[in-house]
């Protein structure tokens, strides 16, 4: 440290002993309270000038351990502040703390943080021992004059460099004075306090910042598993959060008055990003299943080659009989050809039929399952020496779904995907401020009577940002472009779908209403939909009464 450190007897109620305790003090309460790394550092740095009752100074952070960036920057005389809590930039690049491998010799903060020891300069014009000529060159800037400065580095426990505070011209009634020994050892001390707490902060942030990127992981994890669900899991969460923006800042209606702190939005976003993180465990055939028949693969391909061996099955009969026939018996040949012909378009009249009805696109009628029926007990087929009807009853099962692609059975194990979710949040060991992340996550797939799923729950049993997660989920599901089990369908027709289900007690009326009105579902669509999907839309037609 520079030994040209001025002793003053002099002293005034800033520097008075019992002044300095209560500063110290509140500055530690304020150093544990804050969550603003901005506002912390801000804070060090005013704490700082008025123990020293100095005209300003600056704090820096460190970037990768190679660079300080000005975070706060303050001059009273010319009344500047930069930076922090002002909302003003810092228009200077970062400072390297080395150059070539060894310190900046042209900045005081880089030597302090490459050395870790505070520097202490009497007179900036008169100091020879360091290239001052920057803090010179600034002053010829803005007509200021810089005189006393001292830089401290911010070092935690581990010997870490977290930042460097530089402090400019302490003042005893309105004179610019060198900064004594104790002004060092106590800005020395809120050093460490500051370093304490800034490290609290980054372990703090680093910890959020893995977990966020873990709520993302399994979103990619899901997406990689099935394109279909992970695009669900990436949209959801935006959507919720848009229903959220626009409900706590709805002016009117039952919900005027519902609030969301910036914790709770974020607590909200988690949820979002995790709702269906249950799905990861659920088998690729049933996540993706396209068809009424594809399991590893589109049954409907061995349909056909069982179609193919009826029809040459009804060929080798047709040509027998022909051999076999009397020369003379025309009329016989022609009756047996023309019920071959027959049998033969009628087969591939049903091998169309079944086509269709296997993409699960239509609902299926009972005199299509009975036609399903009856193609199955009407032909066998022998093959490897095993007689078997032309459609197994598995296959006649899967084509027989009345609605969709999925069996009964199938989804119970997709819905399951809800109880999974559920129990994996809630083995977690949340923190606090993010311990109803199970409730709003588990909570989309419920309907407001009581007709839902996993649990039940009505809507009085819900909180609002569960209720938000359920129209979120929907109206993503029904607008979404990349099912492969489903068109894309046109906004107007979504929002009906939605409509009817509000009316059927299945969705929030309040929620749907602000959901309309505020224009939440035409901001998502223009961002997330096909230019072809967002049609004219009437919202006196999807009424919540």
């Amino acid at each position: 440290m520079n030994q040209m450190i001025a002793e003053n007897p002099t002293t005034t109620d800033a520097r008075d002993s019992q002044l300095a305790l209560q500063h110290l003090l509140k500055l530690a309460t304020e150093l544990a309270s804050e969550r603003c790394t901005e506002r912390l550092l801000e804070n060090i740095l005013l704490s700082a000038m008025a123990l020293t009752e100095c005209d300003g100074g600056t704090i820096y952070s460190v970037i990768e351990q190679e660079y300080l960036g000005f975070a706060t920057l303050i001059n009273k005389p010319l009344e500047l502040h930069l930076g922090g809590t002002s909302g003003k930039d810092i228009p200077y690049k970062p400072i390297p703390i080395f150059i070539n491998k060894k310190s900046n010799e042209k900045a005081l903060v880089a030597i302090s943080a490459a050395t870790r020891k505070p520097i202490c300069i009497e007179d900036v014009y008169s100091c020879a021992e360091y290239d001052l000529s920057a803090a010179r060159q600034m002053d010829e800037k803005t007509g200021y004059h810089t005189q006393s400065v001292l830089t401290i580095p911010l070092e935690n426990h581990e010997e870490e460099l977290n930042g460097v505070l530089q402090l400019i011209n302490p003042r005893i009634n309105g004179q610019v004075i060198p900064f004594t020994n104790e002004q060092v050892n106590l800005i020395s001390s809120i050093g460490a306090l500051a370093a304490v707490a800034l490290t609290n902060r980054q372990l703090i942030d680093n910890m959020e910042e893995l977990f966020q990127s873990f709520t993302r992981l399994i979103a990619k994890a899901i997406d990689e598993k099935s394109p279909y669900t992970g695009g669900h899991c990436r949209r959801v969460p935006v959507l919720t959060m848009m229903i959220a923006e626009a409900v706590h800042q709805y002016p009117t209606g039952p919900l005027k008055d519902f609030k969301m702190t910036d914790a709770d939005k974020h607590e909200l976003s988690v949820a979002g990003w995790l709702h269906d993180c249950g799905k990861i465990a659920i088998p690729d055939s049933v996540m993706d299943k396209s068809t009424k028949l594809e399991c590893i693969f589109d049954r409907i391909e061995l349909i056909k080659c069982k179609i193919e061996i009826a029809k040459r099955d009804l060929e080798i009969t047709y040509l027998k009989n022909k051999i076999s026939s009397e020369d003379g018996c025309i009329e016989a040949f022609e009756q047996s050809e023309n019920a071959y012909k027959k049998e033969v378009d009628y087969l591939e009249s049903e091998l169309s039929f079944l086509k269709q009805i296997n993409l699960g696109g239509e609902f299926m009628s009972d005199s299509f399952k009975q036609r399903v029926i009856d193609l199955a007990d009407k032909y066998k087929i022998k093959i490897d020496g095993e007689v078997q009807t032309i459609l197994s009853d598995n296959e006649v099962q899967n084509l027989n779904i009345t609605k969709g692609t999925l069996t009964n059975e199938e989804r119970e194990i997709i819905n399951k995907h809800m109880d999974i979710t559920i129990s994996m949040l809630e083995a977690m060991p949340f923190p606090k401020h993010l311990k109803r992340v199970p409730e709003f996550a588990g909570g989309h797939h419920e309907k407001m009577d009581g007709t839902g799923y996993p649990k039940g729950l009505t809507r009085e049993q819900m909180s609002v940002p569960a209720r938000m997660m359920a129209i979120a989920d929907i109206f993503e599901a029904l607008t979404a472009a990349d099912r492969p089990y489903k068109d894309a369908k046109p906004l107007s027709e979504c929002l009906m779908i939605m409509s009817q289900m509000t009316k059927h007690h299945h969705l929030d009326p309040d929620l749907f209403e602000i959901f309309l009105k505020s224009g939440v579902y035409l901001n998502y669509a223009k961002q997330y939909l096909k230019p072809e999907q967002i049609d004219h839309v009437d919202l006196s037609l999807f009424t919540t009464n």
